[in-house]
């Protein structure tokens, strides 16, 4: 079949009108339409494109762009995302009409094209992803192809829902950068780290890293499910974890240094709360013992064996003792073994247990035990 030609393609879509000022003539007679005719307009001529889309010339797609564009100005959003809907799949839709959909602040409008559009670049992809939603943001990482200069943005600025259709989208790419920013999210999300540690193009130091930061349980389920060619270095990285928290647990500590700042904080009026929450995102170990101590008024010898504890229960005494705030509390659960994260179940366990126990009874426990450590000396 021969192509249809410019007048051919005017007149199928307005065969009333005269084809020397097309825009000009359009733009006269749709603003003088009701907005139901406009709708109704927009139909006919999207329709016309899609039936002969695999037909038309570069030309002619341009002239339906020309077209369409004049005609979404002023249309509702139900019929732009319908609209959308039709052209997200067509590999030469309009190109100016896509990218002004694209951006179009209604997700239900943009959507659509943000997935599947094939004419959005990778540089209309990062403007669009550095300025607009969430769900713009969400819509783009569900592409099945995705530059690294694309997901850099994404994961930059992307909530959690985002991280986490990424890292599950076998099409994305990710550039040094963006993979680093994956993996520190990862840290305090347990199922976006076992979504980070399955893909097969991580690199090996980042999955280490994970691998380090990540709980008991998550190394577990990643070490079943990795493919064998990573299998090995996973096994050879939690073979090393494991040795460096029996050092780090097992190894003395000198708190003298730790006891003298601490001291000379309270002397000041500086020991507050916040001061040990900044020790402990610090992971100052040796200040966030001899400070909880000295809140608690008992001996760093009482505090220290329950920092190394396994078992959260003494620790979550003697913060309650000491009158910390749960905040607090978690971010010492969280930091008191650099090489071992705890996990959410254990941490709301910790938290239930900690709501439970009162002051007083915290303090009664903790003057008891240092009687019998003062006793057995």
């Amino acid at each position: 079949m021969p192509p249809i030609s410019l007048l051919d393609t005017w007149n199928l879509i307005f065969p009333m009108q005269a084809s020397s000022s097309l825009i000009d003539e359009l733009e006269t007679a749709f603003t003088q339409s009701s907005s139901a005719k406009r709708v109704d307009t927009l139909r006919r001529v999207t329709d016309l494109f899609l039936d002969g889309a695999d037909r038309f010339s570069d030309a002619q797609i341009g002239l339906f762009d020309d077209v369409l564009c004049h005609l979404v100005k002023r249309i509702e959003h139900k019929a732009l995302a319908e609209l959308s809907g039709h052209l997200a799949p067509v590999d030469n839709a309009p190109i100016e009409l896509v990218r002004r959909l694209a951006r179009d602040d209604e997700l239900a409008v943009a959507g659509p094209v943000l997935t599947q559009s094939k004419r959005l670049t990778a540089e209309d992809l990062v403007d669009i992803a550095a300025t607009k939603s969430q769900g713009h943001l969400l819509a783009i990482s569900e592409r099945g192809e995705l530059a690294e200069v694309v997901t850099d943005v994404l994961v930059a600025r992307g909530e959690s829902q985002v991280a986490h259709r990424l890292a599950i989208n076998p099409g994305a790419r990710f550039s040094d950068v963006g993979f680093t920013t994956l993996v520190q999210k990862a840290e305090t999300d347990e199922s976006l780290a076992e979504k980070v540690g399955s893909r097969i193009d991580i690199p090996i130091r980042l999955l280490r890293e994970l691998l380090l930061k990540a709980t008991e349980s998550v190394r577990t389920r990643l070490f079943s499910v990795a493919p064998p060619e990573t299998k090995g270095e996973i096994q050879r990285a939690l073979a090393k974890i494991s040795t460096e928290v029996s050092k780090e647990t097992m190894a003395p500590r000198d708190f003298t240094q730790a006891k003298q700042t601490v001291l000379s904080m309270q002397q000041r009026g500086k020991l507050t709360e916040a001061a040990v929450l900044e020790f402990a995102k610090a992971q100052k170990y040796e200040e966030t013992v001899a400070a909880l101590a000295a809140l608690c008024s008992c001996s760093v010898d009482i505090i220290a064996p329950l920092m190394r504890s396994d078992r959260n229960e003494g620790l979550i005494m003697a913060c309650r003792a000491a009158g910390l705030k749960w905040l607090t509390v978690s971010e010492i659960l969280r930091g008191r073994v650099a090489h071992h994260a705890i996990s959410d179940d254990e941490l709301n366990l910790a938290k239930i247990n900690f709501l439970k126990l009162t002051k007083a009874s915290a303090q009664r426990t903790l003057r008891f035990w240092q009687i019998r450590v003062t006793a057995g000396r």
